[in-house]
């Protein structure tokens, strides 16, 4: 790789031969003839043209392409090494293509979309790896490409500007691709890179997340990367990043799930005892509510297929928060709806049951209730902070589905049972009691509803 060039020494006939092949260009600076009609002529600045131009013409149909050479050993020519490597005579060119996988295109395309962008780093001829960068949708002008002599005569500062729009970095060496690397970082690049070989170890090791193959990879390349590809296909890194995506994604559902229902519980609370109302919950309700209506449905969120769409969002910054993107919004305001739907429960509890001992008790169960029941509706608003519901799929997610069911089963039999409600303070309910609570848990839904299609709206006018 570094001389770019190889030779090996046969006999044949009681003659010995070097045999030399190698990147054209280096090739070229140790022959002085060349084969033409079957005979050897001398190798001039005209002819040298001529096989360079070839070069260029089989380099633009993404062929890679070598060089061949030969000569004839004299009888006290002895030893090997570069030392055997002048006075050659070149033969021709082989031209050799491995054309990209089918669905590496379509995996670019979709990495370009999210916001990803894609770089080939080749030993390759600056034309090949060009045209071959033009078939895969990674670059398409003569700008787009760096070689590695080109690097040489670049500082740090200018290589990272040119890493900026730079998408293609042909014929370089390993030390090059450790400072491409670092480049990409310097230039603000969360950066990962692939490779196979033991060449490609410090440029792995050098990469915030290298990727080895884990089929031709050498052992020194899997050492050295932070993860190795069993099938390696490009198109499954994209996968892991879509992965990667939406289990950041289902993070952040649980951490607003929990964050949302805790606000309106501690505002159901705090708001009565600052008026001077009754306590609307018993110590018993909030722990019920903690350990089932809060656990389960964010358990179930954890388990969320994912968006669909996901892929087509841009990156997001190491430093963004947890809550960017209008999520600390959404836990506040879903935090103090809920609160407010629960004493809007006790206050109509009151009023139906009266001021005494029983009209505590009711309002106290109505509002036990509306609480439980609605974190299980908003486990659903929390799947996606701007989609609809039925956009993201009332049915995708079996597990919430489970969830909210068994949860709101034992939430009903909890009041229903007699046994079970006199352990819980809490009193039986009428059926318009219980359409009264009912119609205050789902109601947190519909909002959520109006409120994300207003979103929306916005979101498309300022676009």
């Amino acid at each position: 790789s570094t001389r770019k060039m190889m030779s090996t020494v046969h006999a044949k006939g009681g003659e010995r031969l070097v045999m030399t092949k190698g990147a054209v260009d280096r090739l070229l600076e140790v022959c002085d003839r060349i084969m033409l009609g079957g005979a050897e002529t001398a190798l001039g600045p005209k002819e040298k043209a001529l096989v360079l131009a070839e070069v260029e013409e089989m380099a633009d149909q993404a062929l890679r392409v070598l060089g061949g050479a030969y000569r004839r050993l004299e009888a006290d020519e002895e030893g090997g090494g570069p030392g055997l490597e002048k006075g050659l005579v070149f033969l021709g060119l082989v031209g050799m293509i491995d054309p990209p996988r089918l669905e590496v295109r379509d995996s670019i395309a979709e990495c370009r979309a999210s916001g990803i962008g894609v770089a080939m780093i080749t030993g390759d001829h600056k034309a090949t790896a060009l045209a071959i960068a033009r078939d895969l949708g990674i670059a398409q002008k003569a700008e787009d490409a760096l070689s590695g002599q080109e690097i040489d005569g670049l500082d740090e500062a200018c290589l990272v500007e040119r890493v900026r729009t730079v998408r293609v970095f042909a014929r370089v060496s390993p030390e090059h691709k450790v400072r491409i690397v670092k480049a990409f970082r310097a230039a603000g690049n969360v950066v990962s890179m692939t490779g196979d070989g033991v060449n490609d170890a410090p440029s792995l090791k050098a990469a915030d997340i290298g990727v080895a193959m884990g089929i031709t990879g050498t052992d020194v390349a899997k050492g050295a990367s932070d993860m190795v590809l069993a099938d390696d296909n490009f198109k499954t890194i994209v996968k892991a990043v879509e992965e990667g995506r939406n289990i950041y994604a289902n993070i952040r559902k649980a951490v607003f799930f929990l964050l949302s229902c805790n606000l309106g519980e501690i505002l159901c609370i705090f708001v009565p005892i600052l008026l001077g109302m009754p306590i609307p919950l018993l110590p018993i309700h909030l722990l019920w509510v903690n350990l089932v209506t809060d656990t389960f449905p964010a358990l179930a969120l954890g388990m969320d297929p994912g968006d669909r769409d996901i892929m087509k969002e841009r990156p997001r910054s190491p430093k963004e928060s947890l809550f960017a993107h209008g999520g600390g919004a959404f836990v506040v305001l879903n935090g103090i709806l809920k609160g407010g739907i629960a004493l809007a429960a006790f206050l109509i509890g009151r009023g139906i049951g009266g001021e005494g001992e029983e009209g505590l008790a009711l309002a106290r169960t109505m509002t036990f209730c509306v609480l439980s029941l609605t974190q299980l509706f908003h486990a659903f608003n929390t799947r996606h902070l701007t989609k609809s519901l039925l956009k993201t799929g009332l049915l995708s997610n079996p597990w919430l589905l489970g969830a909210f069911g068994l949860c709101a089963s034992i939430q009903v039999a909890v009041v229903a049972i007699p046994g079970v409600a006199a352990f819980f303070k809490a009193v039986p309910l009428d059926l318009g009691q219980w359409g009264i609570v009912w119609a205050l848990s789902a109601s947190t839904l519909f909002l959520n509803e109006f409120a994300k299609l207003g979103v929306r709206l916005s979101l498309r006018l300022k676009a």
